[in-house]
């Protein structure tokens, strides 16, 4: 099978998943191409932060349209993940593989064992909450939870952002938990805006891979066409998924690139 369609098929897979969990596909892109077409990692970062613009562009129309994204809160917090990602971008140019790696793992282990915490928390912390929010983009009525600790919000956002441009990953694995578990919005609230968000995060990463000449845009080309149109499927299965079973598949799937970015850190 010609390496192309490879990478246009492993692209449709990580769009899917990275739509459906907020993830922007960057968790996926990055192991597929370090540890399955071998690619070093600085390189998969570049690339799989381009990657993460096209998984943004598919799903976020769809979530905006829907009415699952909150745009405001959204647009607040992508304020953070810019100055972080533009930081996090410059700082890994400075780093070597096994201690990216080693991040990658670290996070992603702290993410997913934070996020199986709220799924075993009784049900109401999945829910959204009866209360109206008065400063609701689309009216008093809309959304129906109220959302907390902004400032907590904001800070995580740098976080997010940093996360984004160091390890190419859209900063979806620490905005999810930031909305969903630090803010109190209900978890689909949380994936759709992280969606949202990340195209800007991502785009702003890039410019310091672009820059050091990291982003391959023959890996990059077939991997955005398969990501482009699996985000668009993702965003489609989220809307259709039980809040519980899509933070199931979101701790699956973290936790198990955790282990591989694990071993590859201590080399093996």
């Amino acid at each position: 099978m010609p390496i192309e369609l490879l990478l246009a098929l492993s692209g449709l897979a990580a769009g899917t998943f990275g739509a459906m969990l907020g993830l922007g596909g960057g968790i996926l892109i990055v192991p597929i191409l370090t540890l399955g077409f071998g690619v070093p990692l600085p390189s998969a970062i570049g690339t799989s932060l381009i990657c993460v613009i096209a998984t943004s562009t598919g799903a976020a129309a769809i979530n905006v349209r829907a009415g699952r994204a909150d745009v405001r809160l959204g647009v607040t917090l992508a304020a953070g993940t810019v100055v972080g990602a533009v930081t996090g971008g410059i700082i890994a140019g400075y780093l070597p593989e096994r201690v990216l790696a080693g991040l990658f793992a670290l996070l992603l282990g702290y993410t997913a064992t934070t996020m199986l915490r709220g799924l075993l928390r009784p049900a109401v912390t999945l829910a959204a909450s009866p209360e109206s929010d008065p400063a609701a983009p689309d009216g008093p009525d809309q959304p129906g939870y109220r959302t907390r600790r902004l400032s907590w919000g904001i800070g995580g956002s740098v976080l997010a952002g940093n996360v984004s441009g160091l390890l190419g990953v859209g900063g979806g694995i620490v905005t999810v938990p930031l909305i969903h578990l630090v803010m109190g919005a209900p978890l689909r609230v949380g994936v759709a805006t992280s969606n949202f968000m990340i195209g800007i995060t991502a785009a702003a990463g890039s410019y310091a891979y672009l820059f050091r000449g990291d982003v391959d845009s023959r890996l990059a080309a077939p991997v955005v066409l398969g990501v482009a149109a699996g985000a668009a499927l993702g965003a489609i299965l989220s809307g259709r998924l039980h809040a519980r079973i899509l933070g199931g598949i979101f701790v699956i799937v973290v936790g198990y690139v955790a282990v591989q970015m694990a071993l590859r850190a201590v080399g093996a």
